[in-house]
């Protein structure tokens, strides 16, 4: 799947004590370079209030430069280490796409370094969407988390009686429908956020023909697709649409493509956690070219929306994150 061109492209209350000296007294950890890897039996696992996920740096860097995180969280078996603040705010840097996250995320569940048994979850990425849907910079809020890869995928030309040529299969992993109350919650809280523009997006925008296309970035609350492979191109974007739709009984909408969250739906919902959990995601392309555009065309151009999306997810998770802070 086409989710995100990279040169150009769509993608928590008491922190722990920690000794100071092996064998001594304990003090809570305000040092940037302060770790919480080798912690004595009873040690205290620091209080997870809020866990923001992001895939890689670009995405992890707003949050850094933005907050104070002075702890830093060692776990076995993650991409990167976790950054916490004193009131319970965490990000993690999962590593990009499923294998890579749903690794991390398991790790970190697992971890009896974090408690994050009260913890809320929120991925807050880049992504692509169809023209007819969104458009550069535009923030979405999922209902619905839909796999891309998972089902009978076959050559159009040799199942012309297969629509798309795709054939679902069952999969626990499959579709993930999230809590409407805490959806409905996030988009109340953002719907009317000032978020950042760029005049490289507003050149791209206006090569599309569609009215979504074209506007200006804005807040939405639609449905994500995750998959593994890259992809470009109307057809494409239609049978992302059509796997949506086959997935969700028709309810689903598709706006926002990626390369994770399926897996990180799949390990919350193990861990008993799914209905904790917030997807958020930022346009950086289009899924497809404008007309007169190759796909070929497309993928090696820029994109236009890549600094506005990684800007446009902090601004939009952040007012969520204080106030599940506050909770």
């Amino acid at each position: 799947m086409f989710s995100r061109m990279r040169a150009g492209r769509w993608r928590p209350a008491v922190l722990v004590a920690c000794l100071v000296a092996a064998g001594s007294l304990a003090g809570l950890v305000a040092s940037s370079t302060a770790t919480a890897t080798d912690r004595a039996p009873g040690h205290r696992a620091v209080q997870v209030k809020v866990l923001v996920l992001t895939m890689f740096e670009a995405e992890t860097r707003p949050w850094l430069e933005r907050r104070k995180l002075p702890l830093t969280v060692e776990v076995p078996g993650a991409y990167k280490p976790v950054r916490c603040d004193r009131r319970g705010l965490c990000v993690l840097t999962t590593g990009m796409g499923k294998s890579a996250t749903a690794a991390t995320m398991t790790a970190v569940l697992n971890s009896t370094r974090l408690d994050l048994r009260r913890a809320y979850f929120l991925s807050a990425g880049i992504a692509g969407t169809p023209p007819g849907q969104g458009t550069l910079g535009f923030a979405a809020w999922a209902r619905w988390v839909v796999d891309y890869d998972l089902g009978h995928h076959l050559l159009t030309e040799e199942a012309p009686d297969v629509p798309y040529g795709y054939q679902e299969m069952g999969a626990e992993s499959a579709v993930f429908r999230l809590d409407d109350r805490l959806v409905d919650l996030a988009y109340r809280l953002t719907r009317n956020v000032k978020l950042t523009d760029s005049e490289i997006s507003q050149q791209v925008r206006s090569r599309y023909t569609e009215k979504n296309a074209r506007r200006k970035p804005f807040v939405a609350v639609c449905d994500t697709v995750t998959g593994d492979n890259y992809w470009s191109g109307a057809g494409q974007s239609r049978r992302a649409q059509y796997i949506t739709d086959l997935r969700t009984k028709g309810k689903g909408t598709y706006c926002t493509t990626q390369m994770e969250d399926n897996a990180t739906a799949t390990v919350l919902n193990r861990f008993g956690r799914l209905g904790r959990y917030l997807n958020l995601r930022t346009a950086s392309n289009f899924d497809q070219p404008y007309p007169g555009q190759t796909v070929a065309q497309h993928l090696s151009s820029n994109s236009g929306g890549f600094a506005t999306s990684v800007t446009n997810a902090y601004l939009v998770g952040s007012p969520v994150v204080d106030h599940l802070l506050r909770r």
